[in-house]
């Protein structure tokens, strides 16, 4: 017997009119901070007075300027690693951290463990529930997630950043997923840092961001002193061009995932008993399957073409539609889902591709 899949809140997404006129103004703070030759010229090393490479800088003013942030700092590590560097700077062992209440991302979770932190939950979904937290006086720091921990998570986040600015608490937002797909990301509501990967838009491997702050980045950046940590100028300038092609291939994805949604809905693939769109992680299709095959199902996808596992989330390397078990983070909060339900996300492809996948996988699979 199924089990009906829970009410989902996805995050707003930037129409493709909108998603345009992003790239473009992207590009005007390109313009604001870089010679027409640097864009094809990149240094390495420790500059003096700099402590990073020019090109590595340059960048870095580009991404504080488009976030309309104080600073930002690029790292190694990804998410996971800008996610690591703001919170040590902000946080030490034994200090009060205020979470959701949620499970937390597996990497989340052993940066915390590392850091000796004492974290305490609150239910952000719940406005009461966090502004008690907020006012007991006992937190300095607040860490928010901005795509969805549980599949029914609701909350706000311009919301929330609120209710900790009005009682004095600083925030970090992890913002993996929501960077150039939601309307703003979390500094742009009001954090004091957003952290994010920029692998996951498209960049090298390894390169992540922290921009927020003044205070919050020069401590990340004094951390980050030694020449092997260094975003080198090179890495740096290719995530700037991949970042460049990013809100609109987002923009297009989001409005495929849409139509997918809908078709789906109307019946058009025999053995399909229900579809969500879900930030569970990245924006996606759950479909849950009339039969318990969901486990069996990426398999069978990856021989007409999917791909059965992710890279990095929208990383460059993925442009066949995804077909894959439901996050691990998701299933710890509903793992009465792992055998009916899957998450699909077209990435490049178109919606006619994603179906007929689907539809040829199911077949496959009957008994």
């Amino acid at each position: 017997m199924s089990v009906q899949l829970p009410r989902t809140f996805p995050l707003a997404t930037i129409p493709l009119d909108d998603a345009v006129r992003t790239q473009f103004r992207l590009l005007e703070c390109v313009a604001a901070r870089f010679e027409g030759q640097q864009l094809f010229e990149a240094d390495a090393g420790v500059v003096p007075d700099l402590g990073r490479p020019r090109t590595t800088a340059r960048v870095e003013s580009v991404l504080a300027d488009f976030f309309g942030a104080e600073d930002a700092a690029l790292v190694q590590g990804a998410g996971t690693g800008a996610i690591r560097a703001a919170l040590q700077g902000a946080v030490g062992a034994g200090d009060p951290l205020l979470i959701h209440r949620a499970p937390v991302y597996r990497t989340t979770a052993v940066t915390l463990r590392g850091l000796g932190v004492r974290t305490v939950e609150a239910d952000f979904n719940d406005a009461a529930a966090l502004r008690e937290a907020l006012e007991s006086g006992e937190f300095g720091w607040a860490y928010v997630q901005h795509s969805r921990q549980r599949l029914a998570d609701s909350y706000d986040m311009g919301d929330v950043l609120a209710a900790c600015r009005a009682a004095g608490v600083r925030t970090i937002v992890d913002d993996n997923y929501a960077v150039m797909r939601a309307p703003s990301c979390g500094v742009e509501l009001g954090a004091d840092a957003s952290c994010f990967s920029l692998f996951k838009l498209h960049g090298p491997e390894g390169v992540g961001a922290v921009v927020g702050a003044a205070d919050v980045v020069e401590r990340v950046r004094a951390d980050n002193y030694s020449g092997g940590g260094q975003v080198q100028g090179h890495q740096a300038l290719d995530a700037l061009r991949a970042l460049t092609h990013v809100p609109v291939m987002w923009a297009v994805q989001s409005q495929v995932g849409a139509e997918i949604a809908d078709r789906l809905a109307a019946g058009e693939v025999p053995g399909v008993a229900e579809v969500r769109i879900a930030n569970a992680q990245d924006r996606c299709l759950l479909v849950q399957l009339d039969r318990p095959v969901a486990r069996e199902l990426p398999a069978a996808a990856a021989r007409h073409g999917a791909a059965p596992y992710p890279v990095g989330s929208n990383s460059r390397y993925e442009i066949a539609p995804l077909f894959y078990r439901m996050s691990s983070s998701s299933l710890d909060d509903a793992p009465e889902l792992a055998d009916r339900t899957v998450r699909i996300n077209p990435m490049r492809a178109g919606a006619d591709l994603v179906i007929e996948i689907l539809r040829r996988s199911l077949h496959d699979l009957k008994d």
